[in-house]
């Protein structure tokens, strides 16, 4: 089957460090649409011998064009160094080998991220929680921690500074669950009240200086 037969969306990337999974996944479908696939699925048959009969030789031809095939497929959509390997299926086990101690590092600097995040006032509440919400989603990808909704609720409003104890003392005290989103909405709400606040204090600050 010819490359271009296939749909884009199966199209196969060049390996990277943050694609990992999904670019796998891609490559055995395309290696298996082009029938290149045995070599993956199958042990290595026996080498035939003088006195191999016609099947044994040709499953074991298959065998090898398969393995051949997809590792030169393979090698033009890396270009990370991996050790040199015989077999497609080494190939394969080299790059997860790879790849996961490279998830495993990059998993640790983003945990780091997430537990020094600070709120900034110039970034403002709703940045401060999308980023949180970014590296949470990014270490899910990789597989390494799932964070629950309720997790990273309690995780957000302990993240939040003081003008927000009022908000936080709230929701402790109520039963109700927030969703990431209803929290985002009411926090951006209670930023608004504050600089609201913030402004009506203002005024009257300098209403009082002018009547004095």
């Amino acid at each position: 089957m010819q490359l271009d037969a296939f749909d884009e969306k199966y199209h196969v990337p060049m390996l990277r460090g943050d694609n990992n999974k999904t670019w796998k996944e891609l490559i055995l479908l395309q290696l298996g649409c082009m029938d290149f696939d045995y070599a993956i699925r199958k042990d290595e048959p026996p080498m035939p011998t003088d006195n191999s009969t016609p099947g044994v030789i040709a499953l074991y031809e298959w065998w090898e064009q398969s393995n051949h095939m997809s590792m030169m497929y393979i090698k033009t959509l890396i270009r990370v160094s991996i050790p040199d390997c015989a077999h497609v299926r080494d190939l394969l086990k080299a790059i997860d080998d790879q790849f996961e101690s490279s998830d495993k590092s990059l998993a640790s600097t983003l945990m780091t991220k997430l537990l020094s995040i600070k709120f900034t006032i110039v970034k403002g509440v709703r940045e401060h929680i999308m980023r949180i919400i970014d590296l949470a989603d990014q270490l899910k990808a990789l597989e390494q921690i799932d964070f629950s909704d309720a997790y990273l609720v309690h995780f957000i409003l302990h993240s939040l500074p003081y003008q927000y104890n009022t908000f936080k003392i709230s929701y402790n005290t109520h039963n109700d669950k927030w969703s990431i989103n209803e929290l985002l909405t009411m926090c951006v709400q209670v930023k608004e009240r504050l600089l609201l606040e913030k402004s009506e204090s203002a005024y009257m600050a300098t209403q009082g200086k002018k009547r004095g």
